[in-house]
Parts: structure tokens; sequence; C-alpha cells
């Protein structure tokens, strides 16, 4: 027992000892430790903070297009669309000797457009004819006009002469007038039928008032007296009556009636004028004329009867004295006797006649005569509006037959340009693209790809001839980078079949608004397109090939920046996680702008700290799925970044 008390008695006694066990546990337990955390550390991948200028970029994909270009589209109408009888091959070169020789691009179906064609030849043809015919029938009825008021004028001109011949040329006008007549002769004759082309020349003589008449153009209106008159308005008629002299009376106006068909003039109750032809019969008073003539006949015929009943009545009062005397036999008296008796017979037959001429013929003719002008008058008024009728409707049927033989020409014109627009022929020099030559075009309901045998629509693009010395990149910048780029930024290409030659540009186009097509295929991404113009020309350049575009958006000197994917949100602020000691520590950052690779840090990590690109085991990060911003100031925290990007190749373990 004693034996075994020694090592502790020894142990105790020597402290040296004691301390150096001690030592040599904790060497031990902690090597054992930092091997197991070496361990689980060295999975972790870390990259060390750089400081150095920082290109600020947008990286986007897109493809390549034609600033200019020529866009052959179908023009042809139809519902159904119109077939692709034959177009050249997709990659053709147009050269300047197609253009001269009008090579055909592409040929549409016009079997359709020449069935119509056939049938529009025969319509044309129809209303050719009838047009022709139209003008024939025009032509002729102005020549009927024509003829039919120079046949009513000389009837009229006739009855006024004979009118004239028996009261007098001095006489009648004065009687024309007093009933009317010399207006209605001004309306009949200013009216050039023979230059009308429209009906609407009947509506100048529409009265403007019920109880006035309207006067034809270029004449005085008439008043109510010489009004009632006229006996072509409302079917009005002259009456004529002899009357002994009487004192002249106040005539009464006749009221005016509204102009009615030719047809139901008959059924108008007519306005009767007195006409007193007896104050006329007078030697003075009428014209030379054959009343005239014939009332100086019957006075002359009297004085002459009355001049031999003097002289019988003469010879028989002296042959009566002698008788009383005997002188004379008896056989002498009784012949005087009989010769005053028979001129005494002789007066009053002279005296009859000149009174039965002054109150029956002379009145009678004088009426008839003038009752034969009015109606000359009326009849050629009457010519006059049945000229105007005709030639109306001869004007409109010409009219009609004008406007569809020009309906017809303009649809025969119309389906031989339909027709020239199914052969598609070069016009311009280039390359041929199937389409709309945009890498994105999308097709919809029953709309086929361009080809052989496809069927497209009216205005849907067939063919594209890109002007290959202007080339562009079209990309679709995200939302959340809109802001950052503008027009004029530079921009540095790489297309994916030519890596090795690098391209520059400059942004030319930023969309104002989302890409419309976009919102279909995801509708809760915002794109913006932005078009990049390539500087200088490029042989190899092609369109619809793709390519990657950096959008030079800025550069910071001499900045601290890190990985995008070494930063995390927690709880609203950006924090990190620096490599060093027994576990990571976690960093509060101030960060800046960022590309899709790196993050300026303003503060919270110096330049040669490692930060780890991923978060230590058992920490999750607090995302609100936003990518992280600049702040404004060092109060302000970005917000938070969204997926991170892929590792860069300069990350390392440690």
């Amino acid at each position: 027992m004693p034996k075994l008390n020694n090592p502790m008695n020894i142990f105790r006694r020597h402290s040296r000892w004691r301390w150096g066990i001690a030592v040599l546990v904790v060497v031990v337990l902690g090597s054992w430790w930092w091997q197991g955390r070496g361990k689980s550390a060295s999975k972790a991948l870390t990259f060390a903070a750089r400081r150095g200028p920082l290109e600020i970029t947008v990286l986007e994909g897109g493809s390549l297009q034609a600033l200019e270009s020529q866009e052959i589209k179908c023009e042809v109408r139809g519902y159904q669309g119109t077939k692709i009888l034959r177009i050249v091959e997709e990659g053709y070169l147009v050269t300047e000797e197609d253009v001269k020789t009008n090579k055909v691009l592409c040929e549409l179906d016009s079997s359709e457009l020449q069935k119509q064609m056939v049938q529009d030849e025969i319509q044309y043809q129809s209303a050719l004819a009838n047009l022709t015919d139209a003008e024939q029938n025009y032509e002729i009825q102005l020549g009927q006009n024509e003829s039919d008021i120079k046949t009513a004028e000389q009837k009229t001109r006739f009855a006024r002469m004979d009118f004239d011949k028996f009261l007098g040329d001095t006489l009648t006008p004065k009687i024309v007038a007093e009933v009317g007549l010399d207006l209605l002769i001004a309306a009949a004759m200013t009216n050039n039928v023979e230059e009308t082309t429209h009906a609407e020349e009947v509506s100048t003589e529409k009265s403007p008032s019920p109880s006035v008449p309207a006067a034809p153009p270029g004449l005085v209106a008439p008043p109510p007296q010489a009004a009632a008159a006229r006996s072509d308005m409302g079917g009005q008629v002259i009456t004529l009556i002899a009357s002994p002299p009487a004192p002249p009376a106040p005539r009464p106006s006749a009221p005016a009636v509204a102009p009615k068909p030719a047809d139901s003039e008959a059924a108008q109750p007519p306005n009767r004028l007195i006409i007193d032809f007896s104050k006329y019969a007078n030697i003075d008073v009428l014209g030379d004329g054959e009343a005239k003539q014939k009332l100086r006949k019957f006075e002359d015929d009297l004085q002459v009867t009355k001049k031999e009943l003097e002289q019988a009545k003469t010879a028989l009062d002296g042959t009566g004295r002698l008788f009383e005397k005997g002188f004379v036999p008896r056989t002498e008296l009784v012949r005087d006797e009989i010769s005053h008796e028979s001129s005494r017979l002789k007066v009053q037959t002279a005296e009859t006649a000149q009174e039965l001429f002054l109150k029956y013929e002379f009145p009678k003719t004088a009426e008839e005569w003038l009752s034969k002008f009015a109606d000359a008058v009326r009849e050629q008024d009457k010519a006059r509006r049945v000229a105007i009728s005709k030639l109306a409707q001869a004007r409109a049927r010409l009219n009609s037959a004008k406007g569809l033989y020009e309906v017809q020409l303009r649809q025969r014109k119309d389906l031989n340009e339909q027709l020239a627009k199914c052969t598609l022929l070069a016009k311009k020099t280039g390359l041929v693209v199937y389409g709309s030559g945009r890498g994105d075009q999308m097709f919809y309901g029953n709309e086929e790809p361009v080809r052989e045998g496809a069927t497209v629509r009216e205005r849907q693009a067939i063919l594209t001839i890109p002007d290959m010395t202007r080339m562009s990149v079209n990309v679709k910048v995200p939302e959340s980078y809109v802001k950052k780029v503008k027009k004029g930024l530079k921009a540095r290409i790489t297309v994916d079949a030519f890596p090795d030659e690098p391209l520059t540009g400059d942004i030319t186009k930023v969309g104002v608004l989302p890409d419309s097509q976009n919102r279909w295929t995801s509708p809760d991404i915002k794109v913006y397109l932005t078009t990049i113009t390539i500087d200088g020309s490029h042989e190899w350049v092609k369109p619809g090939m793709t390519a990657k575009v950096e959008i030079m958006v800025n550069k910071l000197e001499d900045v601290v920046y890190i990985p995008l994917q070494a930063v995390s949100p927690d709880n609203g602020k950006q924090v990190c996680y620096v490599a060093g000691g027994f576990k990571p520590e976690r960093r509060e950052l101030e960060v800046g702008e960022f590309t899709d690779e790196f993050i300026h840090v303003k503060h919270g990590v110096k330049e040669g700290e490692r930060v780890l690109l991923r978060l230590p085991d058992g920490i999750e990060a607090n995302r609100n799925g936003q990518e992280p911003k600049p702040a404004e100031n060092r109060n302000e925290k970005p917000a938070t970044p969204g997926t991170p990007a892929a590792a860069p190749a300069t990350a390392a373990k440690t």
C-alpha cells in the first residue's frame, strides 16, 4: 500500500511535474478540437476583399438585328388568308442584278382573284354599255327638248302675231300686261333648258310664301294682280267676258295656289278674271289691225247709207211737192218713196251690223285670239317644264350609270392591284429573312411559319431584307436595372458564334413601357426592350445571331468590393461573414452599386479580409426576395439581395 501511494506522493512533492502534465492535457484537447473545426472550415469557400477599380455593368443576352430593313408584307385582302405557292430560300442574297430583272421572291395564290376578275369583267362591260346608252339618251333628250321648246316658241309667236293682227301691236302689249302674260312669257323665255343638267332647277320656281308665287330667275316678283293671271301657276285660266261699257271696278286678287303636278291641275278650281273688251271698241283706241279696219268699214258704210238716205229723202220731198202741183205722175212719187225706204233700211242694216260687231264679233274674236295666245304661252311653259323633267330624269339615269361604272372601274382596278400584289419582287439588295426578322417573333391563332404552302394573313410579314451595314442588338433589361440603363451608354458585345471578335456599341433606344410580349409568357417579370447599335460594319455579323451585351453603367475608382453572393439580408440589414478565429465573424455592411458578380462595400469589410461565399452551417438568411441597392448615406442600407449569382472564378478555399 505504501508503494502505491508513492507516485501520488511524488506528484504532490514535485509541482513542476504537476503543471507540465496539465499543460499537456490542454494541448491534446485543443489540438483535437482545432482539427475538427478546421475540417469543417476547409469546406467553406471564401473570397479576399479587393480594392481597386470596379466597373458597374449590366450583362444581358439578346439577338442581332438590322437597324433598318425592308419588310415585305402580304397585302392581299381576304379573311381566310392566302397560300404561298413559291418563295426563295431563307438566306438568299439579293443582288443588284436581281433588282434590275425584278426577280420574284415570293408568289402567292391568285386563283380566287382571277375568278373574281372574270365575273367583274362581265359587270364592267355591262356598266360601260349602260353608261354609253345613258349618255346617248341624254344627248337625244337635249335635242328633243330643244326641238319641243322651239316648236312651242313658234306656236306662241304665231298666236301673238294673230292677236296683234286683230287688235294692233299698240294695244295688245297693254292687254297682255294687264292679264300678266308678259311675266309668264318672260319666265318661259329666260330658262335655258339646253344647259339644265340637274332637276334642282325646278325647285327655283317654288313659292317662297303662300300668297305670291316666286318669280323666275332674273325677274322681279309679279304683283298679286299679275300673279292671279298666270295660267301656269295652279291651273289658273283666263275668262274674257264682253260687257257694255261700265265704270271700271277694282279687280279682286285671285289667291295664289302652290304648284302641283300636272295630273292634278284639272281638279283645281279656276281663278277667273274679267276682261272688258268694250272699252277697246274704238277706232282711236285700237291699233292698226283687222278690228280697226272692220270698224272703219262699218263706219264708212253707215256714213254712205246715211247720205244716201238724206238724198233719197230730199228727192222724195221734191217729188212730193211736184206731185201735189201735178207736175209729175204718181209713179215717180212711188219710186222715190221706195228709194227712200231702201236707203232707210240700209242705214238700219249698217247700224245693226256695226252694233253686232262691237257687241259680239269684236270681243269674241279678241277673246279667241287672246285665248289662243294664252294657250300657246301655257304650252310653251309646259314644254319647258316637261323638258326640264325629262332632262332631269335623263341626267339621273346618266349619273346612276356613271356611278355604277365608276364603282366597277374602281373594283376592276383594285382587283388588278391585288393580282399584282400576289407577286413579290426584289426591290432592294440584301439578305432574305423569313417573317419579320425578329428572333422573338411569335405566331398567334392559326398563323403558320413562313414556308411554301403556308397560309399568310393580310399585313403579315413574309420576308425581311435587312440592311447589313447597320446592325444592332436587342436585349431585355430587367426592371431592377432599368434605372441604370440610359441612352448613350457604351456597351461591349460578344457574339456566341465569334467569341474572339469583341464588338462595341452605344445604347440608342430604351423602352418606355415593359415588353408587351413578355406579359403573356412571364407576367411577373417586367423587362424593357433596349437597342444597342453596333459600331462599324462587319461582314460576319448576321441577323438572328445570339450575343451577350455588357452595358457600361459606371466605373468606380479605388473601392473595396466582394462577390455579390457573400452578402445576405438579415432583418433588413446587409451582412456578411468574415473568416477568422474560432468561428466566422458577422459584419453589418453599407453597400453601394453592384453588378451581376460584385458589390461595392463602403463600410464593414477591409481589403484582404476573407469573406464566406455562403452562410456558415446552422445559420439561415432572413431574405425578403430583393436585391441589394446602393445606400444614399451611411445610415441608409440597401435592400436585401436576391438569389446569389454563380461564384466567381477568383473564389478560393481557405
